[in-house]
């Protein structure tokens, strides 16, 4: 299993006639994403490898009723309408790889999302993979490998480091999630975590946070509930108060969102805490086997 996308889920992908959405439509479909059709307004009837394209994903709709995701590439100003139209459509999940979205735009897709329940990734999100079934962003696939590990995390080079050095351990990923850099984002740590929880062969989560916004410490009553172990890390410890460092979201104002009232607020409600990103797989491992040992006890 995994969550959000798996081999069988089918795709579309809106803004595919762009340089990049193209280049990585060709590297989601070689990794075995179901690509049904792609959508760019007044190019329908086109083909950008092998995948027809619709003015519409209304239109591409009606001739893939089953897709329930959609990946967005559209430029900034439009990325609103983008995932308004796919919530109208029906899908089910958009992954909004478009960055720096204005935040009243992002702000309301949100609210209409969770009016239909739909569940947006993003925006500014490298995308999301299950490992040996389906690919829907930009992550390099070579980073990854099957597993029984979630991960989620604002960053996509810490998002390849997670998998990469859990690889390196002899562990794998049941899914990976990019929530994005923007400073207002669809869904949130505590959104995926208890999608992991529910996952059948999901068995630990890492999940990995920044300075800056609220969404690690909103998530951290949560984890308290959980029975999966979840291991935090929280980057941006020597940043000064006020400078942006890295993405759009990661500023800290006010007492909130520092390292520190992050890490916390994590700790306080039974994470186990990363102090460097090496030390995760470490803590997996220690964390996995408390877990069997209170099951035997």
């Amino acid at each position: 299993m995994a969550i959000l996308i798996d081999k069988s889920t089918k795709t579309i992908i809106q803004g595919i006639t762009g340089k990049n959405a193209s280049l990585h439509a060709k590297f989601m479909r070689e990794y075995g994403t179901r690509i049904v059709g792609g959508v760019t307004p007044g190019k329908g009837g086109q083909d950008v490898e092998g995948i027809k394209v619709y003015d519409t994903v209304c239109a591409c709709m009606k001739d893939h009723p089953d897709a329930i995701v959609s990946s967005v590439w559209v430029p900034p100003r439009f990325a609103m309408d983008a995932i308004l139209e796919a919530i109208d459509a029906g899908i089910k999940t958009v992954v909004v790889i478009t960055e720096r979205i204005p935040i009243h735009d992002m702000l309301y897709a949100r609210a209409k999302a969770q009016e239909n329940g739909v569940t947006v990734i993003g925006g500014n999100t490298p995308g999301l993979i299950s490992p040996g079934q389906a690919l829907v962003g930009m992550l390099p696939a070579i980073t990854f490998k099957p597993g029984r590990i979630g991960t989620v995390a604002r960053s996509g080079a810490i998002t390849y480091y997670l998998a990469n050095s859990l690889n390196l351990a002899g562990f794998g990923e049941s899914t990976s999630v990019g929530l994005g850099g923007d400073p207002i984002l669809g869904a949130n740590f505590e959104d995926v975590l208890r999608m992991f929880e529910q996952d059948q062969e999901t068995d630990a989560i890492v999940m990995a946070g920044e300075i800056g916004g609220v969404y690690e410490e909103l998530a951290a009553p949560y984890i308290a509930e959980m029975t999966k172990p979840v291991i935090a890390y929280i980057t941006g410890k020597a940043a000064p108060q006020g400078k942006r460092l890295g993405h759009a979201g990661a500023i800290i104002e006010g007492t909130m969102g520092t390292a520190q009232s992050k890490i916390d607020a994590l700790a306080r409600h039974g994470a186990h805490i990363a102090e460097t990103l090496s030390e995760i797989p470490e803590l997996v491992a220690q964390a996995l086997e408390d877990v069997k040992r209170q099951k035997k006890a």
